[in-house]
């Protein structure tokens, strides 16, 4: 039983200021292997107050030294790269061979990224006699989610470093030991004391307190839709910058020029990576009446490779979901689309054979969907497909878009002109040609309710910056 029931707080580890302390579940055994402290509104005033007395001195640092300092970072990040693999596997049921492909280089990722803007970015430019100056914002309240915990703290962290501003960072309850781990990374490294601040807690205890404290700049949370409106009206009161990065429900459209085995087998691929557990999991799949039920045959023949298993072993490629609590969630939206009519064409409720123990869920592919159903509308958060049959390209664009979510999108076809026609017509925050994979130098997030802002790149660098003009600075 591993206990780390301290706050990264001005550069040391404190004692929480009331002591309550809770397990981490590993939803492989749905035993606890770990315990961490709930932070209150209390721990968020300490925690904010060191990092506005460190924005005093680190916001005048020069870019060099920033520089510099990332550089360390990135250095103690790769020494515990295989802790934070297994602690994520742990945590949140991760395969492990994802924890280590994926889940935790992904920070590092986000970490090289920030040097590569940082060493290019001009925070100075002349407009006639006006001196256009580029400043960071000032203290920074994350709030992050369990499914990818590394690259949704990292991809906040590494950019907010970068530009100069101080942190209070509060990772999700269910995945508290990584973050932990990040803490000890960002000490070793010699982060300046109060720079990086970190409290555990849930949402009513520390989230809301980040959310609505006065001596924070800026908030930016990873999380349900529901949790970034609760965390916006929070915020509102000191009028702070808020982005939000939240739900999605990303169309898959495959146009009828395109290989369909190809494309149904990524799409079925990319919708069960991390046991369905991604906001950019193509989750509805649009194909051509005349391919649906050649596309169904495929989805199911895919679909039987995703066998869900121990997540400590080197040859399982789907674990559990995270928590007791979304397994449920999930099993009762599958039992939704079988109520509405759906055609279940593999899956289903229940656990899978010989996995009586552990959030493990069927992966499971439905056929003949329409976009009135529940299961093509909610977010599922699960291994769970959605195939819709369309008749024309133009009937496929506007059930695309019509939901409520615009984080992602996938359009495949024969052409690449073809696809970005009709990806351009998406309304979604980015899109995937024929499969194309992550580019971490490209803006990431939504419209509509999938969120505001952009992380990621050049774009979520200047999330994190307020513009001042010097009028008559310049001859």
């Amino acid at each position: 039983m591993r206990e780390d029931l301290r706050f990264y707080i001005g550069g040391q580890w404190v004692d929480p200021i009331e002591s309550n302390a809770i397990d981490v579940i590993n939803p492989a055994t749905e035993k606890a292997f770990g315990r961490v402290s709930m932070g209150g509104a209390a721990d968020v005033d300490r925690a904010v107050a060191a990092a506005r007395d460190a924005f005093a001195t680190y916001s005048r640092t020069a870019k060099a030294e920033r520089v510099s300092l990332l550089k360390k970072i990135v250095a103690c990040y790769q020494g515990r790269l295989d802790d934070l693999a297994e602690t994520i596997s742990q945590e949140m049921g991760a395969p492990i061979s994802l924890a280590t492909s994926a889940q935790a280089p992904m920070g590092l990722a986000h970490l090289n990224g920030a040097l590569d803007v940082l060493a290019e970015y001009e925070f100075e430019r002349a407009r006639g006699t006006t001196l256009i100056i580029k400043e960071p914002i000032g203290v920074c309240g994350f709030i992050t989610p369990w499914n990818w915990p590394m690259n949704q703290i990292m991809c906040k962290v590494a950019p907010a470093l970068a530009a100069g501003c101080t942190i209070v960072l509060k990772p999700s309850e269910v995945t508290p030991l990584s973050a932990i781990v990040l803490g000890e990374i960002i000490d070793e490294a010699g982060v300046p004391p109060g720079v990086f601040n970190l409290v555990n807690g849930d949402g009513l205890g520390v989230g809301a307190a980040i959310s609505a404290h006065p001596g924070v700049d800026m908030v930016s949370i990873t999380g349900s839709t529901r949790a970034g409106v609760l965390v916006a009206k929070a915020a509102a009161a000191t009028v702070k910058r808020v982005t939000q990065e939240l739900g999605g429900k990303s169309a898959n459209i495959l146009l009828r020029d395109a290989d369909l085995k190809d494309a149904v087998t990524h799409g079925v691929q990319k919708c069960f990576g991390n046991s369905g557990q991604s906001c950019t999991a193509p989750s509805r799949m649009f194909v051509h009446e005349s391919q649906h039920a050649e596309a169904l045959d495929i989805a199911q023949m895919v679909a039987s490779g995703f066998a869900p298993g121990d997540p400590s072993s080197p040859d399982t490629i789907m674990g559990p979901v995270a928590n007791g609590s979304q397994y449920d969630k999930i099993q009762a939206l599958i039992q939704s689309g079988i109520d509405e009519g759906a055609r279940l064409v593999c899956g289903g409720t229940g656990k899978p054979a010989g996995l009586g123990t552990g959030y493990y869920v069927k992966p499971t592919v439905f056929g003949s969907v329409t976009n009135e159903m529940t299961i093509a509308r909610e977010e599922i958060f699960g291994p769970v497909l959605a195939i819709l049959p369309y008749k024309t390209e133009e009937e496929a664009i506007a059930l695309a878009n019509d939901t409520e979510y615009g984080l992602s999108g996938c359009v495949y076809s024969g052409d690449v002109k073809h696809a970005v026609a009709v990806a351009s017509q998406l309304r979604a925050g980015q899109v995937h040609i024929n499969g194309q994979s992550v580019d971490f130098t490209a803006p990431f997030g939504g419209y509509k309710r999938s969120g505001n802002g952009r992380e990621w790149g050049v774009e979520g660098f200047e999330e994190f910056l307020e513009t001042k003009a010097l009028m008559g600075a310049l001859p």
